[in-house]
């Protein structure tokens, strides 16, 4: 699975102990950022100087019960601070990078319109586009609709070229409604994956994914808290977006939301989340916590990013398969963050 056009560097009430998590205080900020790193993540031993010379460091999450579920954790040094950090992820457009197989990017105001998808007219005609074409008109039993968006499917309009009109307007409804749906309500909002098979929600994914790993959970519960990941709209301001990219050489239309806010001594925490995706995978979460570090006497940031995903193909691996799943997911990270180190002047 192409995890990194999946995962994107830059999710309403989660029940049960979830819920309480989420209404805890946030951490306050260490003084040693290393011993802080080692606390919560994979990384326990980390050599600042000699990682800001290296490539990012990239680790299997802990192994977790669900098998859709899958996790890896990264860490590197960046040049500048943490707030410019964040400002070069808010900028950050993989879509400018062919290897990254993002066909289409494009920014969403906070109460988005039908205008805001026009671009999906113009979709390459390449072999992805095509194969998301052909299981749109024929209402493929993969494409992660509700039975009600299916209904609305009408290939009356006719048209060709890359993206008929009839697929177009079906799926700009479709990301217009949800995106919707998700400013009003968070993630809860969201309707099902039931168009065919077991109704799947990605609230509850998400859900499942963080209650199973506890330790990460907790140092992000202010942020999660904070926003339509935790419980209804949230508190702190969505960057949204949407996507078309390529996912097992399929074409798969996807929302996401980004959220960051700063803390104590110059840190700062963010959340990416791919609440929505028409097929590939139901849910994908990257977390960020970066700390302002000395590096030769140059001004730093240590980041850690975790990468989440709850896909219906990764249930069906086992033994050697998904660890070379779990492999390919660690190896397109590092490209993809080697492609970001280098437009920001990263180390």
């Amino acid at each position: 699975m192409n995890v990194e056009t999946i995962v994107r560097v830059r999710l309403a009430g989660l029940a049960g102990v979830l819920s309480l998590a989420l209404t805890a205080a946030p951490r306050s900020a260490c003084a040693d950022p290393v011993s802080e790193l080692a606390s919560f993540s994979i990384f326990d031993k980390v050599d600042l100087a000699q990682l800001a010379k290296s490539d990012v460091k990239t680790a299997h999450g802990p192994p977790m019960k669900n098998s859709r579920f899958l996790a890896v954790q990264s860490c590197y040094v960046a040049a500048g601070s943490p707030a410019q950090q964040i400002a070069a992820l808010r900028r950050w457009n993989p879509a400018k990078y062919r290897e990254l197989k993002v066909f289409l990017h494009s920014d969403l105001q906070s109460n988005p319109g039908p205008a805001s998808f026009e671009r999906l007219k113009n979709a390459p005609d390449n072999a992805s586009v095509r194969s998301f074409v052909t299981a749109t008109q024929k209402l493929s039993p993969d494409l992660q609709i509700s039975k009600d968006e299916a209904k609305n499917f009408s290939a009356a309009a006719g048209g060709g070229g890359a993206m008929p009109p009839a697929v177009a307007a079906f799926w700009i409804d479709v990301l217009t409604g949800r995106t919707k749906s998700f400013v009003s309500g968070g993630m809860a909002a969201q309707p099902p994956y039931d168009h065919a098979g077991p109704s799947v929600r990605a609230s509850e994914e998400v859900n499942g994914l963080l209650r199973e790993q506890g330790k990460i959970r907790q140092q992000f519960s202010g942020l999660l808290g904070a926003t339509a990941i935790g419980r209804g709209a949230g508190s702190l301001p969505a960057e949204l977006y949407w996507e078309l990219l390529d996912v097992d050489d399929h074409g798969v239309v996807t929302l996401g939301a980004s959220y960051s806010r700063g803390g104590a001594g110059g840190t700062y925490q963010s959340a990416d989340v791919l609440y929505y995706a028409s097929g590939g995978y139901y849910v994908a979460l990257t977390l960020y916590q970066l700390w302002p570090v000395t590096v030769e006497g140059k001004p730093s940031t240590l980041v850690w990013r975790g990468d989440m995903i709850s896909s219906a193909e990764l249930g069906s691996l086992h033994g050697v398969e998904r660890l070379g799943s779990e492999s390919v997911m660690m190896k397109n990270i590092t490209k993809a963050v080697t492609l970001f180190r280098r437009e920001t002047g990263g180390r």
